[in-house]
């Protein structure tokens, strides 16, 4: 027995491998190792090349507006000036332990803008003081009322005020100028509320929290103020600057992909570029609102003072979106596929590309009266000879029937000398027939016509708008005897008389 289970004890398991089997599975754990170590390698090189993209476009937003890197500078002095009431003690000991408010003031009232921060730092400062007192009001009359309706006073008071505050939010005028207000105070008289049921000393407290805000409030607009301020009426200027400008090259780049066909490639590509600038136009009315919000919170700076009609701005961006969606109809039909003949196109290709680009200057003209904060001295002649281009478009196209009729001509004589022996009634059917088919091929080109007559319309309404901004605003004339303030739209070349000569001097298509 003893024998038998050191027998069993001494079994192994042993397997024969063919001869070459190990040899195999060498290779085998080789290539395994091999694959695993290559794909390593491919992840390792895909991460590097990620980061570099990843760091390229960042160096590029850095780049293209050196502003935003300011910005997260002055976010951090920020947060280093505010941390100083928490780390060190005399500054600790007079604020106590609510100095964290101060901290969580500056993160979340620190904006881009002067106007932005000042529109969070007084919709917080006014929504912390009101709520505050009216929580410490509330709980001391539900103290009053004895410890089993106290707590239902506090609960029916944040109910009620919450539910008028939160509807209030839907009222446009609220929603725009108080909404980050309306929900501080919702936030703060929640907390103060609920909060002093448990705390005896819940005015101390309350002063805290007010003090804490009030300090971080004050160091974000001292920050935002002092080193290298945004102004967000500025960049509203810009903005309706940059898209007019936009328009305009919008407009001369449609019509110059519909009639030049003959281009090389790369003038196709920048026109084609050129002409999809009326959607930044389309896409900037939030923008435009936003900054015009902000703008009223700014103090008089620069050549803004008080009560600047920046609703103005509004209506100028209105009427440019209102000329944007001709634009875009001008575009689709560019794009359609249905086309004019060529021989068409080419009647009315000339007086087409001279009032797109009359309409161009009309644009780029205003657009440079807003930059500059100037009247021009040649927009009514500018506007003029927009004008009479659409006379010369329309006196274009009043002509293109002429063709028509010439083109039926031509085929109904041919249609007579292929069949000379043809009843006189087949010859009729042909002469009827026959007119309706150069008309039908030439709508697209009608409609393209009608819509530049349209854009031109829609322009005036923008001039319009520039110079109901230019009169509120008291923008003043140009002075050519001060350096630097030469227009190169508007005011007329060297060595030429005033008006007509400078029009004329303007380059032809």
């Amino acid at each position: 027995m003893a024998g038998d289970k050191e027998g069993s004890n001494g079994l192994e398991w042993r397997v024969t491998i063919p001869e070459g089997a190990s040899a195999k599975m060498d290779r085998l754990e080789g290539s395994v190792i091999s694959r695993a170590w290559a794909w390593l390698a491919g992840f390792v090189v895909m991460l590097k090349l990620k980061v570099v993209s990843f760091g390229k476009r960042v160096w590029k937003i850095g780049t293209d507006d050196p502003r935003k890197v300011i910005h997260g500078l002055k976010v951090g002095i920020a947060l280093s000036l505010v941390s100083l009431f928490y780390y060190t003690r005399p500054l600790y000991d007079g604020v106590g332990g609510a100095s964290m408010w101060a901290i969580m003031t500056v993160v979340v009232v620190f904006e881009f803008t002067v106007g932005g921060c000042l529109y969070k730092g007084f919709n917080r400062a006014t929504a912390t003081l009101s709520a505050g007192a009216l929580a410490v009001g509330i709980h001391w009359i539900a103290s009053k009322s004895g410890d089993k309706m106290e707590p239902v006073i506090l609960s029916a008071s944040v109910f009620l005020l919450a539910s008028a505050a939160t509807f209030s939010r839907f009222i446009p005028t609220i929603k725009t100028r108080f909404d980050y207000g309306v929900t501080i105070f919702i936030l703060t008289y929640s907390l103060v509320a609920v909060s002093g049921y448990r705390v005896d000393e819940l005015v101390e407290l309350a002063q805290q929290r007010m003090s804490t805000i009030a300090i971080g409030i004050c160091i974000c607009l001292f920050v935002c103020l002092l080193v290298r301020p945004v102004w967000a009426g500025e960049e509203l200027r810009l903005l309706i600057v940059r898209n007019m400008e936009k328009l305009a090259d919008s407009l001369e780049g449609c019509v110059e992909d519909y009639f030049m066909k003959d281009g090389t490639d790369d003038e196709k590509s920048s026109s084609s570029q050129k002409s999809e600038g009326y959607k930044c136009v389309l896409n900037s009315k939030a923008s435009e609102d936003s900054q015009a919000n902000l703008a009223r919170w700014e103090p008089a700076h620069g050549r803004f003072g008080f009560r600047h009609p920046w609703s103005q701005y509004q209506k100028v961006g209105a009427a440019m979106r209102y000329c944007a969606y001709c634009i875009e109809a001008l575009n689709a039909c560019i794009n359609s596929e249905i086309q004019a003949p060529e021989s068409m196109k080419k009647h009315l290709s000339d007086v087409c590309m001279k009032l797109s680009s009359r309409c161009s200057l009309v644009l780029k003209d205003v657009s440079n009266t807003i930059k500059e904060m100037t009247r021009s001295q040649n927009i009514d002649l500018l506007v003029a000879d927009m004008n009479n281009a659409v006379q010369e478009l329309q006196s274009a196209l009043k002509s293109l029937p002429n063709r028509l009729a010439q083109g039926t001509t031509t085929t109904t004589t041919t249609t007579t000398t292929q069949q000379p022996t043809e009843a006189s009634e087949e010859k009729k059917h042909s002469i009827s027939i026959a007119p309706t088919v150069p008309l039908m091929e030439a709508l697209p080109l009608i409609t393209v016509v009608s819509l530049l007559i349209e854009i031109s319309t829609r322009i005036e309404g923008v001039v319009d708008a520039v110079d109901t901004l230019s009169s509120r605003a008291s923008f003043e004339p140009i002075d050519d005897g001060k350096p630097g303030k030469v227009n190169p739209v508007s005011d007329p070349l060297p060595d030429t008389p005033q008006g007509q000569e400078t029009i004329k001097a303007t380059p032809e298509v």
